[in-house]
């Protein structure tokens, strides 16, 4: 089962980057890790790999033999229901992978590529890499959310703007998006002849009422131009094991994708497969715990922003474990991670990293405990107040 309790010096003594990257003094709250304890069925599942000395080629490797494809197709039909094939999926190290990989596969050089700002910064990344040219269109601020702007969407568009990257659950504002937003996206799609890459790895990190709608579940008209990435990396907090689904709509896409030959997309860990079985069939109270303890963050943060930070913009996130708050009404200088790095030994994510539409933001993992929480705000309202 989930707990939430944490020992401050088990995770300073991990080697991950989040708590490795900055000076001990410290607190940690910008990369996307949990600091929670794994599930138990996936910390079982992994030592009965190392103590078998299990550590061969996986069976099936990347095929359907390997079970896995089997598995995330059940996973995704009782959790969304959403009916796939298991030739429709095909496996990856991770979704950013899968977003160079489509990109590189997908497009021509110079082809334009949509991304909505603010947004996970390898998105803008793998456009910039890959050669191809960026059509922004930042979502805009609503009255209790962050909303698509869709005027703004079409008149960006031109005849050699190929791909819409897609992000839903968004990273960072936290948006679910509904049906009539998701409807209203693949019919401009449908329309430009878009193809969508659609990032759902935050799809089993739905905290508020709302439901996750793959897009390409909407039509087969959809399905056949979008290609979709998920991943139990986040919502199972295992990472660093490297493992990512992707879902093909059509045939056409899927052979134009597998023209990047299958070696020079990575292996099967046999770690994240044991990993990956155990959480999808064991570990899901787990999870379920982790949702009720996150919600439990999630309005701790909203609370303390409202009666601490005047000013500053935060919507609650209706999915992920990450804040987002315009911090430009405070006027913190250089910028507000420099300052809360400075003045309050804080490590956020700094906004600009996810676009020009970022700059002044800063996003805020509050997947940790309560304590360790209060001690983060403690320590950012601190530093506001004595600046």
């Amino acid at each position: 089962m989930f707990t939430g309790d944490i020992d401050v010096t088990r995770l300073r003594s991990r080697s991950g980057l989040k708590w490795q990257l900055y000076d001990s003094d410290v607190l940690p709250a910008w990369v996307a890790d949990m600091d929670f304890d794994i599930a138990q069925p996936i910390q079982t599942a992994l030592e009965r790999q190392l103590s078998n000395n299990d550590l061969g080629y996986p069976k099936g490797s990347l095929t359907p033999a390997s079970g896995l494809h089997e598995l995330f197709v059940n996973r995704v039909q009782s959790r969304f229901g959403w009916v796939i094939a298991h030739e429709q999926v095909e496996i990856l190290n991770d979704v950013v992978q899968g977003i160079y990989l489509a990109i590189q596969a997908l497009t021509e050089s110079d082809e334009g590529v949509v991304i909505q700002t603010p947004i996970y910064p390898p998105f803008l990344h793998a456009v910039d890499e890959t050669l191809r040219r960026d059509v922004l269109c930042p979502l805009e601020v609503g009255a209790v959310r962050y909303e698509i702007d869709f005027d703004r969407l079409e008149a960006a568009l031109d005849p050699r703007t190929r791909m819409l990257l897609f992000c839903n659950p968004h990273n960072p504002t936290g948006r679910v998006f509904d049906q009539t937003e998701l409807e209203r996206i693949a019919e401009i799609a449908c329309r430009h002849d878009l193809l969508i890459v659609s990032d759902e790895i935050h799809a089993d990190l739905i905290l508020g009422d709302e439901s996750h709608i793959p897009i390409a579940a909407l039509a087969p008209e959809i399905a056949e131009r979008t290609l979709t990435l998920m991943s139990a990396s986040k919502a199972f907090n295992i990472a660093g094991l490297c493992i990512a689904f992707a879902v093909f709509g059509g045939t056409k896409l899927q052979k134009r994708f597998n023209s990047i030959p299958r070696h020079a997309r990575g292996g099967l860990n046999t770690f994240s497969a044991a990993a990956v079985r155990a959480a999808w069939t064991e570990a899901q109270p787990w999870l379920d715990g982790a949702k009720i303890y996150l919600r439990g963050n999630r309005k701790r943060v909203f609370d303390h922003c409202r009666s601490y930070w005047h000013g500053v913009q935060h919507f609650a996130p209706e999915a992920t474990y990450l804040g987002w708050f315009d911090m430009r009404p405070l006027d913190l200088k250089p910028s507000p991670f420099e300052f809360f790095l400075k003045r309050a030994r804080v490590a956020v994510m700094d906004g600009g990293l996810f676009g020009d539409a970022g700059r002044g933001y800063v996003r805020l993992n509050f997947a940790t405990s309560e304590t360790l929480l209060d001690q983060i705000l403690g320590r950012m309202t601190e530093a506001i107040n004595d600046r």
